[in-house]
């Protein structure tokens, strides 16, 4: 729907404002390689939708289509960690405030149909609404670099523990010269097969060689990988969190996946309950009538809660003013469970500060060398 707003509120005070000074809100419900996208007015009045293609060129036909409508000030964006993340950033550039939207939850779709047109006016009402605020993560400094090189760890890591469960898997049912080698720890089984020169024949047992030395080589591969990645990772951590990495039992991995949820802009983090709640280490009330009660947060980022629940087991080890709060906690009738949810609840009151200032120092590292 382009142009004026419809005949019936005709003599209101927004007909006799031109569409170009309307604040208008837009809302975006992403795809590979299609996104939907619904303009509504100030008091939520849907003035339009259309499709555009996940491309530079659909995000500007998109920005001119709504400011058509009037001054695009906001929008609501699902994905923008993922589907989402080139449309947020450009209209990031262009001026437009940008805030993440979850996806509806199947009880208010069923009650108002599903579709992507529909979905894009549920993100626009959204923002308008004020149930949505949550800032995108900025993906452009080196916090978005550290999640790429942990992400290419992780994937060779699962690769390399592969190679070795088929490296053994293929020697159970191996003619019987080669099963001998499963006697050999797995350092000992890669050397040996490795370095292997089964020649070309076609019987089964050369060609049995001939595949171990193959994965066996992939092996080799992989974990030099690994290991120039974490060579990487641990230079780069290191410039970023200093402060984290100076805390008792936080280390490389904890420190990195702290800051991956972070992202690269740290005023995405208003307080430390608001980290707490990101983190999945917040309690939940979940009081009724006469009973009042709290329950474990479930939700949040489940990387972050396994930092700072690493964090904590490491602690209640071998971090005496940590050991000495576990006895006086079990003294007074508290479960090892429980001790254990209110040290990762007090991480973060005592983590925030210290990740925020790492972040904002973050900001001035030179990311070109």
């Amino acid at each position: 729907m382009h142009g004026p707003i419809a005949d019936h509120n005709e003599g209101t005070d927004l007909d006799t404002i031109a569409d170009d000074e309307l604040e208008v809100t837009l809302g975006v419900d992403t795809h590979l390689d299609q996104h939907a996208a619904a303009v509504l007015d100030p008091i939520g009045r849907l003035l339009g939708a259309t499709s555009v293609p996940a491309t530079v060129a659909g995000c500007e036909q998109l920005l001119t289509w709504a400011s058509s409508f009037g001054l695009v000030t906001r929008a609501g964006v699902e994905g923008t960690g993922c589907y989402g993340a080139a449309v947020a950033r450009f209209l990031q550039a262009a001026g437009v405030h940008v805030v993440e939207v979850t996806r509806a939850t199947r009880v208010e779709g069923r009650h108002r149909g599903k579709s992507d047109p529909l979905d894009a006016q549920a993100a626009a009402m959204a923002v308008l609404a004020g149930r949505s605020a949550a800032v995108p993560k900025d993906r452009s400094g080196i916090v978005e670099s550290i999640r790429l090189l942990r992400v290419a760890r992780q994937t060779a890591v699962k690769a390399r523990s592969q190679a070795v469960i088929q490296l053994k898997a293929i020697l159970v049912s191996a003619p019987e010269p080669l099963r001998q080698l499963r006697a050999l720890n797995t350092r000992e089984l890669i050397k040996r097969c490795a370095s292997a020169r089964p020649g070309r024949d076609r019987d089964p047992v050369t060609v049995t060689r001939r595949v171990l030395r193959s994965i066996a080589r992939r092996y080799g591969d992989l974990d030099a990988e690994i290991h120039a990645l974490e060579a990487e990772l641990d230079e780069l951590v290191t410039l970023a969190a200093p402060r984290l990495l100076a805390e008792h039992s936080v280390g490389r991995e904890t420190a990195a996946k702290l800051l991956t949820v972070a992202g690269d802009n740290p005023e995405r983090l208003r307080s430390h309950a608001a980290f707490a709640a990101l983190c999945g280490a917040s309690p939940v009330e979940a009081s009724s009538g006469k009973t009042a009660r709290h329950r474990l947060n479930r939700g949040g980022d489940r990387q972050a809660n396994n930092a700072l629940y690493t964090i904590a087991m490491v602690r209640m080890q071998h971090h005496p003013e940590t050991k000495a709060y576990v006895t006086r906690r079990t003294e007074e009738g508290k479960t090892r469970r429980e001790i254990r949810r209110c040290l990762m609840r007090n991480l973060a009151r005592r983590l925030y500060p210290l990740l925020i200032a790492d972040l904002q120092d973050a900001k001035t590292i030179p990311l070109l060398t």
